[in-house]
């Protein structure tokens, strides 16, 4: 039982989404008079049919309007240079799947090439399985009709011989294939040498980046979209990234497609001089 009187219930329109939860679990609540606004205090919030009237029309056009925000907008990718491979990295605590499938759809929209999927705690490729599936459920959500048009290969499955094949390959990365990943090739070099298969002087950019196992068949990043308040990118990919042109965003929870696209515009308007 949940007991909810004795609190001053301000009885907004943003208690209907609490109320709809509490009854999906078979919550019994007792109690919890609203003690505002004027117009609903001594009602319950918990069944009072004013409130859910008056708040089922608000709550609609809120919930239309977050999904307008998904949808893609007549924006010409042609127009801006594309990056080749875009890296989709999440600082925050909580990812959000339905929110990382869309990123992930409008990238293969545009005709980006390479996705890479980052989470520092490694949620998103734990659950590859699930990504996956709201991946496909977004893509016909997102892209209608014309969602046959589009092909996504999720290379961290073993279909190595489809991945070239495809309009757009995914990889879902973690803390695992960064540092992790160059120890690993560093420790694979040593034993080269030590078999005398390879020399020290035979170590440089090309032979390291062949070592390293996370990133086979990827080129480096171009663009990586960083979500949320950490000024870092904890520990994504740290040797491809030295030349990666690096946006930041407060966050991937709700993001729009124009912001999507805004961010790309970024991109396409920076100049690169190598270091020079």
């Amino acid at each position: 039982h949940l007991y909810l009187d004795g609190n001053p219930w301000n009885c907004t329109c943003d208690l209907l989404r609490t109320r709809r939860a509490l009854m999906a679990k078979g919550t019994d609540v007792r109690g919890g008079q609203c003690a505002a606004p004027a117009e609903s205090r001594g009602e319950s919030w918990m069944s009072s049919n004013k409130i859910l009237q008056q708040c089922q029309d608000n709550l609609s056009s809120t919930e239309k309007g977050k999904e307008d925000r998904k949808k893609m907008k007549p924006h010409d990718p042609s127009s801006i240079g594309l990056p080749v491979h875009m890296g989709l990295v999440v600082t925050e605590e909580e990812p959000s799947y339905a929110d990382m499938a869309s990123l992930v759809v409008w990238c293969m929209a545009v005709g980006i090439s390479y996705v890479s999927v980052y989470d520092h705690n490694g949620i998103f490729k734990r659950n590859n399985s699930r990504l996956m599936d709201e991946i496909l459920k977004q893509q016909q959500e997102l892209l209608g009709l014309d969602c046959s048009k589009y092909t996504v290969e999720f290379s961290n499955q073993d279909k190595a011989d489809q991945v070239l094949n495809c309009q757009s390959t995914l990889k879902v990365l973690s803390p695992e294939d960064g540092k992790a990943d160059i120890v690993k090739a560093a420790r694979n070099f040593c034993q080269l040498v030590a078999q005398q298969q390879r020399t020290y002087a035979d170590l440089d950019v090309n032979e390291l980046d062949n070592l390293l196992s996370s990133t086979n068949g990827f080129p480096d990043p171009d663009l990586v979209l960083k979500f949320g308040p950490v000024d870092s990118t904890l520990g994504f990919l740290p040797w491809h990234i030295r030349l990666t042109e690096i946006i930041s965003l407060p966050s991937h929870l709700n993001i729009s497609y124009e912001d999507f696209f805004s961010a790309l515009r970024h991109y396409a308007a920076c100049e690169q001089r190598w270091g020079k």
